[in-house]
C-alpha cells in the first residue's frame, strides 16, 4: 500500500493511486483528494482521446509507445492488447494483464486478460481471426480466486447473475482461465481482490439500507435514521457533508458500516 503524500499524488501510478482509492482507513479528507486526482486524469484521458479522433492521422507520424512490460510481447499478443484497449470506455485504463502460456493452448489460440479501472476481461482469438471478448463489472464480482502449479496458474472470476448492488441475487456464471503466466496472473488477481472486498463491502451496506428500509427506519447510534439519510441525501457541498460523517462516525454516533453507506451516496451524486 503507497503512502499517501498530496505533495506527490500526481505522479504516483494509477495502479497506485487504485490502491489508495481502495483503502477504507484512509481519513475522509486524504480520500476526497485521492478521488480529485481520479477525476483530473479521467479528464485528461478523455480530452487526449477527443483530439485525438480530432486529429488526422499523418502517414509519418510515429506510433504510440508501449509500456515496457508489452514491449518485450510478440506482435501476436501486442495485437490482443490493443484490441483490448479499444474495447475501454472512456476513462477505463488498463491496470493488469495475463497471457496464457502456449503449453494450454494447444487447441485454441493463446488467451489475453486484464484488470481496468472498471471490470475484468478474458479475450479469446478464434483460429481464423476476430477477437470474442467475456467481461465481469466490478460490481457484478463475487469471487476471485487463483491457484498456480508447475506450468502456470489458474484464475477462476465469478459473478453474480443480477446486475443490482444487493447481495441477494445468485450466483451467475464463472470464468476459468488456466495455464496463465504466474507473475501475470499473480497482477491481475490482487486487484480483482482488492475489488471484490470493496464492492462486497459496498453490497453488505445497501443491504443494511434495504432491511432498514423495509423496517421503516431504525436508530442509528443516537441519532435518528431520518437525520443520516438526510445527510446522505441533500443537496450540500459534498466535502462537508462527508466531514460531517467523519465527525459522526468518530464520535461514535454512527457505526463504520453506517458512514461508508453515506459516503457511497454522497460519491454516487458527484
Amino acid at each position: 500500500m503507497p503512502a499517501f503524500d498530496p505533495r506527490t499524488l500526481s505522479s504516483i501510478s494509477d495502479e497506485e493511486l487504485l490502491a489508495l482509492e481502495l483503502d477504507t482507513e484512509l481519513p475522509i479528507d486524504e480520500w476526497m483528494l485521492v478521488e480529485k486526482e481520479r477525476g483530473r486524469r479521467e479528464d485528461r484521458r478523455r480530452r487526449e482521446a477527443e483530439r485525438a479522433r480530432a486529429t488526422p492521422i499523418s502517414g509519418d507520424a510515429a506510433p504510440p509507445r508501449l509500456p515496457a512490460r508489452e514491449r518485450s510481447e510478440d506482435s501476436h499478443i501486442q495485437a490482443a492488447l490493443a484490441q483490448l484497449r479499444a474495447l475501454f470506455v472512456a476513462g477505463e485504463t488498463m491496470g493488469a494483464f495475463a497471457v496464457q502460456r502456449r503449453l494450454f493452448a494447444l487447441n485454441h489460440r493463446r488467451l489475453v486478460v486484464c484488470a481496468t479501472s472498471g471490470r475484468f476481461i478474458a479475450l479469446s482469438r478464434g483460429l481464423f481471426g476476430g477477437y470474442v471478448p467475456t467481461d465481469v463489472r466490478w460490481q457484478d464480482l463475487e469471487d476471485a480466486s487463483i491457484s498456480a502449479g508447475i506450468f502456470g496458474a489458474t484464475l477462476t472470476i465469478t459473478s453474480l447473475a443480477t446486475e443490482d448492488m444487493a447481495s441477494r441475487g445468485h450466483v451467475g456464471r464463472s470464468l476459468r482461465i488456466a495455464g496463465l503466466r504466474k507473475e501475470q496472473a499473480q497482477q491481475v488477481y490482487t486487484l480483482c481482490q482488492a475489488q471484490e472486498q470493496a464492492w462486497r463491502e459496498k453490497r453488505r451496506v445497501r443491504d443494511l439500507d434495504e432491511l432498514r428500509a423495509q423496517s421503516g427506519g431504525v436508530q442509528i447510534g443516537n441519532v435518528p435514521g431520518a437525520a443520516a439519510a438526510h445527510l446522505a441525501a441533500s443537496d450540500g457541498d459534498p466535502t462537508e457533508r462527508l466531514r460531517k460523517a467523519k465527525e459522526m462516525l468518530d464520535g461514535g454516533l454512527i457505526t463504520d458500516a453506517e458512514f461508508e453507506s453515506i459516503k457511497a451516496r454522497v460519491v454516487e451524486g458527484l
